[in-house]
Order: C-alpha cells, then sequence, then structure tokens
C-alpha cells in the first residue's frame, strides 16, 4: 500500500470516529509535502505499518504503555498542584500498548530527522547515544520526573526562554478565528469546569496546533481573570493509530488517561479527559516546546539525554517493565538503535517524495 492510498484510507477511518476539520486537514496535507521531518510527525499512522516489517526483532520486544507518537517536539511544560514548572513528554493521542523499543526509536528517528533539516547540531550516533544512555540511566535508577526548580537548572533555562514570553503568546491567542459552530455541551462543561471561578465571561475560538492531530477539533476557551487573560483547550480525540494500522475493532479505547495516571509524572492537574475530549489550560509555559524557539545555546545531547530518560519514566508505569524491558536491551547489539532509526528514516524519505510528487501533480 503507497502512502496515498494510506492516508486516504486513514483519514476514512478517522472521520467515523470525529468530525474532521476540512481546511486543518489540507493544510496537513500541505505541510506533510514541505520536508521530512513535518512528514514525519504527520504520519504515525504510516509508521505503524511500516514498523513491523522493516524493524521486525525490535516489533517483537517486551510491550508497556507506551507514548507512540513520540518525537523530539512531543515535549513540553507545564505547573504542578505546587505551582512548580515541569518538563517532560506534552502529548498522549497515541497511546496504546507496544514494543518499548518504538517509542525509542521514534524518538531517536525524530532526532536524526530534525539534524538533517538542521534543527539540531550534532551527528545521528551521538544523537542516539544519548537517548539510549538517558533510557538505561533511568530503568536503572528508577526513573523521576522533571521538576524543575532547585535542580534541573539548565533545563529550567530553556523552558523559560526570551521566545515564550506572554506578550507573545497572547497576540497569538488574539490572532485565532472566532468558531462560529454550536459548542458542543459536553465541550462546554469540560472547559467551564477548568476555569478558576464560576460564571467569568469567556469567547471560544477556533485553534490549529500540531502535526499529527491536525484535523480534529481543536476549541479554546479565552477569559479574563483578576486583571490577565486564561485559555482552556479542549482537542477531540480518537482511538490510537495503532488500532487502524493492526485493523482491529474491538480492542480501540482511548488510553490517554491511563498512561497519564500510570507514568512516573509530577502531573498536570488542568490534564483531564472528558470523554472524547482532553482538556488542558493553555499559557506561555503550559504548552509544547517547539526546536524553533530553543535558545542557540541549548546543550542538545544532554536534551536527548533527558527525553531518553523521561521515556523510560512513561514505561515504568507498566508493571514489571523495569526489569524485562533491561533484560531485553543487555540482549542487543551495539548500535541496534542508530541500526533500525536509520533503516525507518530511509523509509520515510521514499514516502515523503512519493507524497510530495502527488501533491505537486
Amino acid at each position: 500500500m503507497n502512502i496515498d492510498k494510506a492516508t486516504r484510507r486513514f483519514e476514512q477511518w478517522l472521520g467515523h470516529h470525529t468530525e474532521l476539520v476540512k481546511p486543518d486537514l489540507r493544510f496537513k496535507h500541505q505541510r506533510m509535502a514541505e520536508s521530512p521531518f513535518p512528514f514525519f510527525r504527520a504520519t504515525f499512522y504510516r509508521w505503524m505499518q511500516l514498523w513491523p516489517e522493516f524493524c521486525p526483532n525490535l516489533a517483537h520486544a517486551p510491550s508497556v504503555l507506551a507514548v507512540g507518537d513520540l518525537h523530539v517536539e512531543n515535549f513540553g511544560t507545564w505547573r504542578d498542584i505546587e505551582g512548580r514548572l515541569v518538563w517532560g513528554v506534552n502529548d498522549f493521542d497515541e497511546a496504546a500498548v507496544l514494543p518499548y523499543a518504538l517509542d525509542l526509536v521514534r524518538l531517536a528517528a525524530s532526532a536524526i530527522l530534525a539534524a538533517t533539516e538542521g534543527h539540531l547540531a550534532l551527528n545521528p550516533k551521538d544523537a542516539c547515544a544519548a537517548i539510549l544512555d538517558g533510557y538505561r540511566e533511568s530503568l536503572v535508577e528508577g526513573g523521576r520526573p522533571f521538576v524543575l526548580e532547585e535542580e534541573n537548572l539548565w533545563l529550567r533555562e530553556i523552558a523559560l526562554n526570551a521566545l515564550r514570553d506572554p506578550v507573545h503568546f497572547w497576540k497569538k491567542m488574539d490572532n485565532l478565528p472566532k468558531f462560529s459552530g454550536q459548542l458542543p455541551a459536553a465541550v462546554r462543561k469540560a472547559l467551564e469546569r477548568l476555569m478558576p471561578e464560576t460564571g467569568l465571561a469567556y469567547r471560544v475560538v477556533r485553534r490549529v496546533a500540531g502535526l499529527g492531530s491536525l484535523g480534529h477539533m481543536r476549541l479554546v476557551a479565552v477569559a479574563r481573570c483578576h486583571g490577565a487573560r486564561i485559555a482552556r483547550e479542549a482537542k477531540a480525540l480518537v482511538p490510537s493509530a495503532v488500532y487502524w494500522a493492526r485493523k482491529e475493532k474491538r480492542h480501540s479505547e482511548i488510553m490517554y488517561q491511563e498512561i497519564l495516571n500510570r507514568s512516573l509524572r509530577d502531573p498536570d492537574p488542568f490534564v483531564q479527559l472528558r470523554g472524547h475530549w482532553v482538556v488542558r489550560r493553555l499559557s506561555p509555559h503550559c504548552s509544547r516546546i517547539e526546536l524553533a524557539v530553543l535558545p542557540k545555546n541549548r546543550e542538545e545531547l544532554r536534551l536527548l539525554y533527558s527525553m531518553g530518560w523521561e521515556t523510560a519514566n512513561i514505561h515504568l508505569g507498566s508493571r514489571g517493565s523495569r526489569k524485562t524491558i533491561r533484560k531485553h536491551l543487555d540482549r542487543q547489539k551495539p548500535g541496534f538503535l542508530i541500526s533500525a532509526a536509520q533503516d525507518m528514516v530511509k523509509q520515510v524519505g521514499k514516502d515523503w517524495h512519493d507524497w510530495k510528487k502527488s501533491v505537486e501533480r
């Protein structure tokens, strides 16, 4: 099955689970044609088709409740119940029970693609080694969340850089188009429950963000509270593309809340699953961190090491995973991660060229 056919079939499946925003979907198709990195981020469904074929040995690795669509731009910050800034994985839309190695290979592949396109200044060997070192060390130590207080100061400097300034953030919010449709009652109730006070007046706008979930409805309630603005977002969720790729019909539950509950994590009290919607607080420092906004003096290998560590934090939420994963890792040949990641990057590149040609036609 080529990429065109796979995309059509996936989007047909997607349309059975949620109301698609057609303009956003067309925008997604355009972004997919730009270069391999955004194409990679937008096509987890295709990854799930290719993964068993090109990584057959790792496809039988021990299974955990995994992120699935893991990549170097799937990390961000939030405030915990104590008001402390926390860093970690920011999106669990595609969470499913998967071989632990899938998350590692996908994260490594994303780092290679990002470096190829100039978003990171490192070589594939060093990138994969840093990710794997962080992952192994986290397993050995039993994991630990990244709370950016008296520790992890270098990471806090990245998270608080000038490009995440509140003025810039709220200017972007002001430019979002007003939502003109009928706000579903369940969404209205969920958004209002996340407000700090009852009875706040708010306006609802449409937000276009991310790549993998482009085409899903995103609605943001913006209000003023005690002299400043606040925002709450509701995003439509569907079952993971894992179930589409496996052609599973019975077992297709949304596992967003379960992976949040089970992971070794300092939770965001404002992230909640409400039916088929995930609601959260949006603010300058409660959002995903894009590579474009990272300061130039960042420590990239240290950052990838931390991403590997955080990946283990997620996997450690699966009972018995620590022992079984370490045992499986110890049996792998040196260089297994870079080998698998480069194989997948090669296939992503081939698909991207085919997709680009089809768009140009």
